[in-house]
């Protein structure tokens, strides 16, 4: 039997220094997303573009 993909989002812990959140916070502000919405974005592009990720 095929099994369904699992569409529901996971929580973990990220740990980064000030300089990089406080540009992460910036970026997410100038774009009108949440910081976590900014993450998503960034993981998203990251894994669309490297080709590991289709759409």
């Amino acid at each position: 039997m095929a099994k369904e993909k699992d569409n529901s989002t996971k929580t973990f812990l990220l740990r980064v220094d000030a300089e990089t959140m406080e540009a992460v916070e910036q970026w997410a502000a100038d774009e009108f997303r949440s910081v976590n919405g900014q993450l998503q974005w960034i993981i998203s592009e990251a894994l669309r573009k490297s080709g590991r990720k289709k759409k």
